[in-house]
């Protein structure tokens, strides 16, 4: 029987729940649907950013994006605006079906880690609050590379760092984005169809989609067992 791969998460948004931010857009911005243009614009920038050559760490992205947002809409933005959107990302709960569908991977013999855009602290902080941090052997941070995803580097950082080949590797994603890289340099990928997340119809495609963790648990576990 083939090894198993080695399971990679993506964590915001995709192990925690991104809609729980809407509050803090609410009250700023009287509109809390602005929350998933600032998200957008987040992993926007992230890319413009890496692909012109310039690394800025994620949260200091965030803010500026905030900002930016703020000052098309003639709102300012204060110190306890930031810090309260800085509690809030690291804060986030994981989605419900997370923490059962995680131990249901390890229980069939995965190795499970982490690789976000985040600073390695602020990933610490969002899963330790989420009581998971434990059921991950390594977790990686695009800023031991200074590239975010979905660039090559990102993902040859996991590579080296674990010693394998790219084959040896499935990333689980929400972002098409993110599978998209993975799947372009050589990983598996697992799509989960979170609100607003769908499959991207051209471009290197998921080996698998499910609709939570749970359905692509159960999904990669038949797949592979």
């Amino acid at each position: 029987m083939a090894a198993l791969p080695l399971i990679v998460f993506d964590v915001n948004e995709t192990l925690l729940d991104l809609e729980t931010m809407e509050p803090i857009f609410q009250r700023i911005f009287n509109d809390k649907s602005a929350m998933r243009l600032w998200f957008a614009d987040l992993i926007l920038y992230s890319a413009a950013l890496t692909v012109a050559g310039v690394y800025v760490p994620f949260t200091d992205i965030g803010a500026a994006v905030m900002k930016m947002l703020a000052d098309t809409r003639g709102i300012k933005i204060n110190d306890a605006d930031k810090k309260e959107l800085t509690d809030k990302f690291s804060t986030m709960p994981p989605h419900p079906e997370v923490p059962a569908a995680l131990r249901k991977l390890r229980a069939a013999g995965f190795r499970l880690f982490c690789l976000t855009d985040n600073l390695l602290e602020v990933q610490t902080r969002q899963l330790e609050h989420g009581g998971i941090v434990d059921l991950f052997e390594r977790r990686f941070s695009a800023d031991g590379v200074r590239h975010h995803k979905p660039s090559r580097q990102a993902y040859a950082y996991v590579e080296k760092e674990l010693g394998v080949k790219p084959s040896a590797l499935c990333l689980i994603a929400c972002h098409t984005w993110d599978t998209l890289g993975a799947v372009a340099a050589g990983w598996e990928a697992a799509l989960i169809k979170r609100p607003g997340n769908d499959v991207l119809g051209v471009g290197p495609q998921p080996n698998i989609v499910g609709n939570d963790l749970d359905d692509v648990a159960d999904q990669l576990i038949a797949r592979h067992k």
